[in-house]
């Protein structure tokens, strides 16, 4: 069963040197929150994987946690570029960055994969693109019955998956709804699962659309009402707009960066960014 514990020391427990870590969450549902512990407690080396990286990892490359990012697209969504990812790319700022880049399609295929417990998924996909050329994660294989070569992608398997959700009840089931992105093919290809909830309810209630991960995937829930922040979580929060817009002059500028940084998150257990 999952243990119901502060965010602090299931991050701790959970996330070590050297992980990949998976933190996911699509327009909503991004756990802020967890990565802004992570940034506090220093854990550094990580790889990590998202399908749309935005503010969440920009924040993290820029603290220099990150060695390698497994990614689809990357931007600071409605505005435009992540600085401090461009910075680590372009000039090895704080420190240089490797990519394994990929599509959509074969992101989302690689955590069913590894949710499946299967070495790798098969598509049709990446043709004409030379992302196979740049990444040793993308192959061919022939089809036994029809002879059609297919793209097949190597399994995604974090060592640790981070979500948010909207609640959780005290025998540590989940439930989130709203737009779900590929946080069940995550967790469920995850060795370990941390959760942060709105709120803890005695019940689940069943929502349209909505899905519930049992006790038995998860390891941690953590409390953390607006853990979202400045996504949003659907019937608890709205998206923070502003924010993301005025993410962009931050970013731009390193020394502003480090500012925010330090005044907002490894100050600050994360207070004054909700």
């Amino acid at each position: 069963m999952a243990d119901i514990r502060s965010l602090q020391d299931a991050v701790a427990d959970l996330v070590h040197d050297g992980d990949t870590v998976a933190m996911e969450g699509f327009t909503h549902l991004i756990p802020y929150a967890a990565a802004h512990e992570v940034i506090r407690q220093g854990i550094t080396d990580l790889t990590l994987v998202r399908m749309t990286p935005d503010v969440i990892y920009d924040q993290l490359i820029g603290a220099g946690l990150v060695r390698k990012l497994v990614f689809s697209w990357g931007g600071n969504p409605g505005v435009g570029s992540l600085h401090r990812f461009r910075d680590a790319i372009e000039n090895g700022w704080p420190r240089p960055l490797e990519l394994d880049e990929h599509s959509h399609a074969g992101m989302a295929n690689r955590y069913v994969a590894g949710a499946s417990k299967l070495p790798f998924a098969v598509l049709r996909g990446y043709r004409g693109s030379d992302i196979p050329t740049r990444t040793d994660t993308v192959s061919t294989v022939v089809c036994p019955f029809t002879g059609e070569e297919l793209a097949a992608v190597a399994a995604l398997n974090p060592d640790v998956t981070v979500i948010h959700a909207q609640q959780a009840d005290r025998a540590g089931n989940v439930q989130m709804w709203g737009l779900t992105g590929v946080q069940k093919e995550a967790a469920l290809a995850a060795d370990r699962v941390l959760v942060t909830v709105e709120e803890i309810v005695e019940e689940l209630m069943p929502r349209p659309g909505g899905i519930v991960l049992p006790t038995w995937v998860i390891d941690a829930v953590s409390v953390v009402p607006g853990g979202a922040h400045p996504s949003y979580a659907t019937g608890y929060s709205t998206r923070d707009n502003d924010f993301y817009q005025a993410w962009d002059p931050i970013a731009r500028d390193r020394e502003a960066f480090a500012r925010w940084i330090d005044a907002y998150v490894r100050d600050s257990e994360g207070a004054l960014t909700r």
